[in-house]
């Protein structure tokens, strides 16, 4: 597969690393926002977009999730990374001469404890690698970047600290985005099914939509909730299930779904990243 895919970030971010570790012949193609991502990813500029998220420490991305359910792109696979940070700074400079570091704000997160252990201001910054470039260009000995090593190659810094991440399970996770969409084949895999609907107003809506998944044992991996039109009541949710829309209790499962829904919506169906069943291992299950 020859083409682009557009990424949120500069050259060396995390979701570089990630177009560059999943599809390493496409060209990547930064952009300044989410929303170009998608934009260009709709219009046919971009053949994928890749999306984080949700992070294992800081949690869910949140600019993207007001994005997806309205994104005409649909989710052709998933992909999860390690995430390692390293401290960074100018050519010459020192740890203890940093008196702040700057990075996207989800990095600040996952970052916290480090940063406060040594008395580092937090500053916050459009992404990680634009960070590192940025320090890079003010040639300020006490000022510090929060980014992923290819950021260090990138822009001719140094690393002052390595993998200052609080947590080893650091992992982000990814979707993969597509205009171009074909239905899967099912196939003996692992599968997942993400969609976004609008449940009836009528008592205990949202119990009785999802009861048919429980009923058939369809296992439901996720389900954000979404404001609509400036309104407090959350009618309009994002969810994920284990399987394909061609089993058959997958199925039985969305039509009892749309029976007590207004809208229901499919966002994609792709194979499960191998990531899944080893944190599923990892944590007992």
């Amino acid at each position: 597969m020859t083409g682009r895919i557009a990424f949120q970030g500069e050259l060396g971010a995390n979701s570089h690393i990630a177009c560059r570790d999943t599809y390493p012949r496409l060209e990547p193609l930064p952009c300044a926002t989410f929303e170009d991502v998608f934009q260009v990813a709709a219009n046919g500029d971009a053949d994928l977009a890749m999306i984080p998220v949700e992070n294992s420490i800081a949690g869910r991305v949140a600019d993207i999730h007001h994005l997806l359910p309205t994104s005409p792109l649909q989710i052709v696979a998933e992909h999860f990374m390690p995430i390692r940070f390293q401290l960074m700074g100018i050519r010459g400079a020192k740890l203890e001469q940093i008196k702040a570091a700057h990075t996207h704000i989800m990095g600040l997160g996952q970052c916290r404890n480090f940063l406060r252990s040594r008395g580092i201001a937090a500053r916050t910054a459009a992404d990680t690698a634009g960070a590192a470039r940025e320090v890079a260009e003010a040639g300020d000995p006490t000022q510090a970047a929060i980014a992923p090593r290819l950021a260090a190659e990138v822009y001719g810094l140094d690393i002052l600290a390595e993998n200052i991440e609080d947590a080893a399970h650091n992992t982000t996770r990814f979707i993969i985005m597509s205009r171009d969409y074909v239905m899967p084949e099912l196939t003996p895999a692992s599968w997942v099914t993400a969609f976004v609907f609008k449940v009836r107003n009528v008592p205990a809506a949202l119990y009785k939509a999802m009861g048919g998944f429980a009923t058939n044992s369809v296992n439901i991996t996720k389900l954000e909730s979404y404001q609509i039109g400036g309104s407090f009541s959350a009618t309009q949710f994002y969810a994920e299930v284990d399987g394909h829309p061609d089993d058959p209790a997958v199925q039985r499962a969305l039509d009892e779904l749309s029976f007590f829904s207004s809208e229901v919506r499919h966002m994609g169906v792709f194979q499960a990243h191998p990531y899944r069943a080893k944190a599923l291992r990892g944590a007992g299950g």
